[in-house]
């Protein structure tokens, strides 16, 4: 997929309790029922840019386009914690730790592996 080069991330204050470097404003407004990146140790903007880029590399993205980008990729970290990303705009991603109770989490784990 050559787009991947050109995927950017834009992140959300809502997942977020410590605010790294993502130049976010506000910094950081964690907000209940929202997973945050803290949970899964992503503290850095260009981790959080890496994870939807490797989504895209080994195709664990959905068929679903918006402005011709997936609408939803996933990644696993390197600890095994599945992550979506959604577009805020084409090729702009946020992503998120998948919460718990998501049975989808699995199904993304199990396709990492095998990409």
């Amino acid at each position: 997929m050559a787009q991947i080069r050109n995927v950017r991330y834009s992140g959300n204050p809502e997942h977020k309790r410590n605010p790294g470097d993502f130049s976010l404003v506000p910094p950081s407004t964690p907000r209940p029922g929202k997973t945050l990146c803290d949970q899964v140790e992503i503290y850095g903007r260009v981790e959080a840019l890496n994870l939807p880029r490797a989504g895209l590399q080994r195709g664990t993205f959905s068929e679903q386009e918006r402005g011709g980008w997936p609408q939803n990729v996933w990644a696993v970290t390197e600890r095994g914690e599945p992550l979506e990303a959604q577009p805020e705009q084409p090729g702009v991603y946020h992503g998120y730790p998948m919460p718990a109770t998501d049975p989808f989490r699995e199904k993304v784990i199990e396709a990492w592996g095998r990409a």
